[in-house]
């Protein structure tokens, strides 16, 4: 690209700087402008460790004319209105998943970026893998699926975690239930309804902390998920078909060095095949950089859409269990 899209970063959050920010250093085409947080001391040290301006206040940034895009990684629950303030200042975004905590207010927001002609992508990192390619091939041999499950589990965050206030950071099925939930909608399609759900949630916090889902296509074929961040660690799929069951670990959040492992059983023989190395979150700027420059109409909002919608039946018909 021959002028470089000037990148600017709403908050200091985690995933910024362990994963999206030092992409970003390896990808053409994006260079970052400016950091923004609420605290000057935080984006300063940000600034200073990827080499760019620090700001403060996120809407100091967006009246920036030296940015032409942002990537929003708050707290789920502050997403929405970061992203409108974004559209409405002119810039592309690229905002963490899910876009919103509502199926009308995630329409609303794509529904404003067609108008202003700006890009909306959710930062969905992991089917920008080279392995999810390599997963769908190989179900090919397993004949006629029958089941799909996937599980995307973490351990307890410390008791001041953001993700335990249910106004701010949303809960678990906000934060993790979205992954296989979005793993489900890429392997099987986007005619997927809730049959049946359970949460789990914290009586004291009122925040979602697990859950189980059972999806289910049109023809029968059942998806069975669960998420949580009171278990050890999970991210993994598996896929049983007629002839042979696929699994595969580490699908959702692999560091650029891993080399991910397949394990297919077919015909009675047990086969493990480890894949090359790949980088999702730079693929996943390479992406959004092309949408931004016109080189692609591949904006993510079918899938967003579905996701969106899929999170709007869990909430509504979910059996709800409280700790105690």
């Amino acid at each position: 690209m021959s002028t470089p899209i000037r990148l600017g970063v709403l908050g200091c959050a985690d995933i910024a700087g362990r994963r999206t920010l030092p992409a970003v250093r390896t990808v053409d085409g994006i260079d970052l402008a400016a950091v923004a947080s609420r605290d000057p001391h935080k984006a300063q040290a940000f600034a200073t460790r990827f080499g760019c301006a620090a700001v403060t206040g996120y809407d100091t940034l967006l009246a920036r004319n030296d940015i032409d895009a942002v990537y929003i990684p708050l707290p789920a629950m502050l997403h929405a209105t970061w992203i409108e303030r974004a559209l409405a200042a002119g810039k592309h975004v690229l905002a963490e998943k899910p876009l919103s905590a509502d199926l009308a207010t995630t329409r609303r927001l794509l529904d404003g970026a067609r108008s202003a002609g700006r890009v909306l992508a959710e930062n969905f990192m992991f089917p920008h893998h080279s392995q999810l390619a390599r997963i769908k091939e190989l179900t090919g041999r397993l004949g006629p699926l029958r089941s799909f499950s996937s599980a995307f589990t973490i351990p307890a965050k410390p008791a001041d975690d953001i993700r335990y206030l249910p106004d701010v950071g949303g809960g678990a099925l906000l934060d993790i239930g979205v992954y296989p939930l979005r793993a489900a909608l890429h392997f099987l399609g986007p005619r997927l309804d809730v049959a049946a759900a359970v949460l789990r949630v914290d009586a004291t916090r009122k925040v979602i902390l697990s859950g189980s889902i059972l999806l289910h296509d049109p023809h029968g074929v059942a998806a069975q998920l669960s998420f949580g961040m009171e278990h050890a660690y999970r991210a993994t799929c598996e896929f049983v078909g007629t002839d042979g069951i696929l699994t595969a670990q580490r699908v959702f959040t692999p560091p650029p060095s891993h080399r991910p492992v397949l394990t297919l059983t077919h015909d009675g023989h047990r086969e493990e095949l480890t894949l090359a190395a790949d980088d999702q979150a730079a693929n996943t700027l390479r992406w959004f950089a092309a949408a931004v420059t016109g080189h692609s109409t591949d904006h993510g909002h079918s899938e967003t859409l579905h996701l969106a919608r899929l999170v709007g039946q869990i909430e509504e018909h979910a059996i709800t269990t409280y700790t105690t």
